[in-house]
């Protein structure tokens, strides 16, 4: 690729980080070991003390947060149709049934004023998202699930390092998931958590992570249940562990980009119906920066005109409910229209903390020209 070609993401890995990975490789004890538990210690802490547990995804965190929330066929959970897929497909993994909400145009996070409307006595859950970072009313959600008695599972893996009036996401609630894959604001390459509730067992949690096993005593192994396979190596929890040392550097760093973005395209000129986020820059991590483009704007002509001028522009996210495998399952146009038409629509504009003002500027520049292409 082009050195001088603009992704919309990039991972920021140090050479501390590098050598301490080698470390863990010349350790000899490289799968889950002393790496995860102290990454888990340390999210703990980030969490208010919460037990915290690692997993090899941020998917396999919520599909396990849905089991230990004893969600299963035949319960129905209420979710967003603005997300990446995993959100959705994890309700169907436990067997249980995804019931969409439309969203809020201007959050672009699921309708809280929608969700009592989508409860029925077979609704078990929630799970909202918060998109690109920006948190959904922590305090509505909770008073909606305390109502009708559900248990909610955070989709926060976009959110880390947000918080809601102040309150760190994770360090309250119910359960709360992370992602650490290569595109969040912290990585570790792969991998994700789960801050657990007081009624949700850690060890209960261990064994879902890895094949239902429980070890007793020096040689002692039973299984009772069928679990997963999603534990998380010490490779990877290496770098967990020095990314979320800078993760509060690398969220400012994330904010003063999305101001100067503000700045700039305040002064650009942009079409009407050219949509920017919400301007939350006390609580959103700025996991993205994303816009919806006008309509009658083409986003496979957008998204080559941003690359022609070196630019890389993500999709972030198209509606979940238009996805085949949905469709068979009874779902279809019309049916969350903002979903629909912000799918449609919305674009990742590139964000990473190595990024420079000049970059933020340069993104700016290319907006009108590759519009005004996609458009003719």
């Amino acid at each position: 690729m082009n050195a001088d070609f603009l992704p919309f993401t990039r991972p920021d890995i140090d050479e501390e980080t590098i050598a301490a990975v080698g470390d863990v490789l010349r350790s000899g004890w490289i799968t889950t070991g002393p790496q995860a538990r102290a990454l888990e210690a340390e999210l703990s802490a980030r969490c208010g003390g919460r037990a915290v547990r690692v997993f090899n995804s941020g998917t396999a965190a919520l599909e396990i947060a849905l089991r230990l929330a004893r969600v299963g066929p035949g319960d129905e959970v209420i979710t967003t149709p603005l997300s990446w897929v995993a959100t959705a497909n994890v309700i169907l993994a436990v067997g249980a049934r995804p019931v969409f909400v439309d969203i809020d145009p201007m959050t672009r996070n699921i309708d809280l004023d929608r969700i009592e409307g989508a409860i029925t006595g077979s609704t078990r859950a929630i799970i909202p998202v918060d998109l690109a970072g920006l948190p959904v009313d922590r305090d509505r959600l909770a008073t909606i699930a305390a109502t009708h008695r559900l248990r909610v599972v955070e989709d926060a893996c976009q959110s880390f390092g947000s918080n809601w009036r102040g309150r760190p996401i994770g360090t309250e609630g119910d359960f709360a998931c992370f992602s650490f894959h290569a595109n969040k604001n912290m990585t570790s390459t792969e991998g994700g958590a789960i801050a657990l509730p007081a009624d949700a067992s850690p060890e209960e949690t261990e064994r879902w992570r890895l094949q239902g096993v429980r070890r007793s005593g020096e040689d002692e192994i039973d299984v009772e249940f069928v679990g997963e396979k999603a534990n998380l190596t010490d490779v990877a929890a290496c770098i967990g562990r020095h990314q979320l040392k800078r993760l509060d550097a690398f969220n400012e760093r994330r904010r003063t980009l999305a101001r100067h973005y503000f700045e700039r395209l305040a002064a650009t000129a942009l079409p009407a119906g050219f949509a920017l986020p919400v301007p939350d820059f006390a609580q959103s991590n700025w996991h993205m920066f994303q816009c919806v483009l006008p309509a009658g704007v083409r986003r496979p002509d957008f998204i080559r005109a941003m690359r022609e001028a070196g630019i890389g522009i993500g999709v972030h996210y198209p509606a979940i409910h238009l996805f085949t495998l949905y469709r068979k399952l009874g779902f279809g146009e019309g049916q969350f229209p903002h979903a629909e038409r912000i799918g449609r629509g919305i674009v990742t504009l590139p964000l990473f903390p190595r990024m420079t003002e000049a970059d933020v500027d340069r993104v700016c520049a290319a907006l009108p020209h590759a519009i005004a292409e996609a458009s003719r």
